[in-house]
């Protein structure tokens, strides 16, 4: 058969004629017969497919009027994607069922158990554009404090709240409410935002909670530098504490510490590890299996003294000899991060000491005081702060039944078994470092059994050697925003 150019055109052109005159366009539903004449340019009929998940709005009743609104529209939901349902918006009918004499409680079932196509009837909000929102907020936080929505009665709507742990990273995509914000948890499949309390409300209830209870979280009891003992000698830090600027503030209220994403540059030392914890807890085990477990990729510093060198003993191995007028004027110099005094004699850690082992390329391990992280808790070292903290007291008693407190003290070991004290002292000192200096806290590690411990410890310090990006206060980003590599 042959076909001619003309008619090969000809039937293409007829073809595009035929689907031309066909409608693609989805049916809208007639509109009802019952609105009233002078309510028809103000009524909105909206018609959404709705799946299993849920629209994405909660509702109130206006105390004003008594009508049946739309209290917010949460990000990410139904609702917000199709921009057709605001907020303020009146809602008249659902799949043709009256609103207007129903309670919220009412409701909310119905509209969770609409499914497929679901039709509202709603008087629009005076002055709202229907178009979605071209920017979404990018602020990122670490959250310091665990909240569970089912478990809080002040939250407007429990369905719509947002439950997270201490130490998850939550994306801030809505501040409009000043005591309800909407969040993403990062890494979520979901990316529907939920309801959290913003940070003045938790500052709010923090600062209630503590007039109640008639709660204070004093510095005391915290170890002391050096495990000197309960009748050691005098310590000290050289550094006045550094205005904190993170969100949530340097503090005793928990709320959340604005972070943003992280990727060491090579060029870079590697992050600093603080590990800080009450005496008895096991940092110096910890630190020590550390060490063991892999020498070319963790370093400690060599401490200095003004004892004298004993002869099995050599200069820069297992301490720095110097004079005492000589660490004196260090200290004068502020270039101990920690120093103390025992029998006569000071012994320090310097931050010579500590840019030693950074710059031999390997990660930093510091067993310190909680103030001195303030120090050190810069852009310049971005350290990575673990909490080494007790278990349960019962727990305690058990895993510690047998074993022995060591207190080193000039190189002498003086060893004793538990005591309740002991245990009570530890948890005590524990629950005070944590309310104090928690928002500076990235991990925190329960040592009950020291081999679960330790094998959890060293997962997690390999991941952030491995994981990329990592999130660290937005602040230590403020210095580097040119540098591109490091920050992504």
């Amino acid at each position: 058969v042959c076909v001619t150019k003309e008619l090969y055109f000809h039937g293409i052109l007829s073809v595009h004629d035929i689907v031309a005159q066909k409608g693609y366009d989805p049916e809208l539903p007639p509109l009802p017969d019952n609105i009233e004449e002078e309510d028809e340019d103000s009524v909105k009929i909206i018609s959404l497919f709705k799946s299993q998940e849920p629209l994405g709005a909660t509702i109130k009743r206006d105390e004003s009027t008594g009508a049946i609104v739309v209290a917010r529209i949460m990000r990410g939901g139904a609702a917000d994607r199709s921009g057709l349902i605001h907020e303020g918006d009146e809602l008249r009918e659902v799949n043709g069922v009256q609103m207007e004499d129903k309670t919220p409680e009412e409701i909310i079932p119905i509209m969770a158990q609409s499914q497929g196509e679901v039709t509202f009837k709603v008087i629009p909000v005076p002055g709202i554009k229907e178009e979605l929102s071209a920017n979404e907020t990018m602020l990122f936080v670490r959250s310091l404090f665990d909240y569970n929505p089912e478990e809080d009665p002040a939250i407007p709507c429990r369905q719509a709240g947002l439950g997270f742990k201490r130490g998850d990273i939550l994306q801030i995509v809505n501040q409009e409410d000043d005591t309800w914000w909407q969040a993403c948890r990062h890494g979520d499949s979901n990316s529907r935002a939920g309801l959290i309390p913003s940070r003045q409300l938790q500052e709010r209830w923090a600062s209630i909670d503590r007039c109640v209870t008639g709660i204070s979280f004093p510095a005391a009891g915290l170890r002391r530098s050096f495990r000197l003992g309960r009748r050691g000698g005098r310590s000290g830090n050289v550094e006045s504490k550094r205005k904190s600027q993170e969100m949530g503030g340097a503090t005793q209220t928990p709320t959340y510490l604005e972070v943003a994403p992280y990727c060491r540059d090579h060029k870079e030392g590697r992050r600093l590890v603080l590990l800080v914890g009450p005496s008895g807890v096991g940092l110096s085990e910890l630190k020590r299996r550390l060490l063991l477990s892999d020498p070319d990729h963790y370093g400690v510093t060599v401490p200095h003294t003004t004892r004298e060198k004993r002869k099995q003993e050599k200069d820069g191995v297992e301490y720095h000899f110097v004079s005492r007028q000589t660490f004196e004027m260090d200290i004068v110099n502020h270039k101990f991060l920690e120093y103390g005094e025992h029998r006569g004699n000071y012994y320090g850690t310097s931050l010579e000491s500590v840019h030693k082992v950074i710059g031999e390329d390997k990660v930093c391990l510091l067993d310190v005081q909680p103030n001195t992280v303030q120090r050190l808790h810069t852009t310049e070292f971005k350290p990575c702060v673990v909490f080494v903290k007790p278990p349960l007291i019962q727990e305690l008693r058990f895993s510690r039944r047998k074993a022995t407190l060591i207190s080193t003290q000039d190189m002498t070991k003086l060893t004793k078994t538990f005591s309740e004290e002991d245990f009570e002292d530890m948890i005590s000192s524990a629950e005070a470092m944590d309310s104090q200096y928690g928002h500076l806290f990235e991990m925190v590690v329960v040592n009950g059994d020291f081999a679960m411990a330790f094998n959890k410890l060293r997962a997690e310090l390999e991941k952030l050697e491995t994981e990329a990006p990592q999130w660290i206060p937005v602040e230590w980003t403020s210095h580097t925003k040119q540098n591109t590599e490091s920050v992504c």
